[in-house]
């Protein structure tokens, strides 16, 4: 990846690995924008986005690109990932989003590429960005304990809990990359780096990733 030349890296982890904090901080350092699925979600559903609806704002005259960058960073601050995947996973919550969704986060993701280099963490951003000319894949994983912990200590909840929300969430996901890529997400060939953070800080594997692209 050149640095000096306009990029995208993009970050796929599993729940409760810390990846989300690494693709944060990764994006501070390199001082680009960040885009996650939790961010894309929430504003799909403040512009009431669909793929009708985005060719009529690509079409019109208003910069519908920079109204919707600038809610994303109002919206980016104080978002937590757990209580998300908490409130998705319950009994009327899904991973999984129609394939019109999909069609409306993949030109998202392609736009804020195509503006500015970004750091991007999602279940898809290595097969979207696969034919890029400038990308970066990383992968971010985890003990399953290590896991069970972090997520035990931040959102308060038991050991049985916390594997639960780990298991329902990792099949989701798994599905999701599976309907709209053809692949698994755990095929490591998707990727150019592969973490395994147990025994480590995120800053420590953010500076292993700065050291790879120099």
């Amino acid at each position: 990846m050149d640095k000096n030349q306009k990029y995208v890296i993009t970050i796929n982890r599993e729940l409760g690995s810390g990846g989300r904090t690494v693709g944060r901080k990764l994006a501070e350092k390199l001082n680009v924008a960040y885009y996650d699925k939790l961010l894309i979600n929430e504003l799909k559903s403040k512009f009431q986005l669909d793929t009708n609806q985005i060719e009529k704002l690509k079409s019109g005259k208003s910069d519908w690109w920079r109204e919707f960058i600038n809610a994303a960073m109002y919206m980016g601050q104080g978002m937590n990932e757990l209580w998300y995947y908490q409130r998705m996973t319950g009994q009327d919550g899904s991973l999984i989003t129609s394939s019109d969704m999909f069609k409306v986060e993949k030109e998202i993701l392609e736009k804020a590429a195509e503006e500015s280099s970004c750091v991007i963490a999602g279940r898809s951003g290595f097969s979207i960005f696969a034919n890029h000319p400038n990308h970066l894949s990383i992968f971010i994983q985890a003990p399953l304990e290590h896991r069970i912990q972090r997520i035990m200590g931040k959102q308060n909840l038991t050991h049985e809990e916390a594997e639960k929300v780990i298991q329902k969430v990792d099949g989701m996901r798994e599905a999701y990359v599976k309907k709209y890529t053809g692949t698994s997400r755990y095929d490591t060939r998707n990727y150019d780096l592969v973490f395994n953070i147990a025994g480590k800080t995120e800053d420590e594997i953010v500076e292993q990733i700065l050291q790879f692209i120099g």
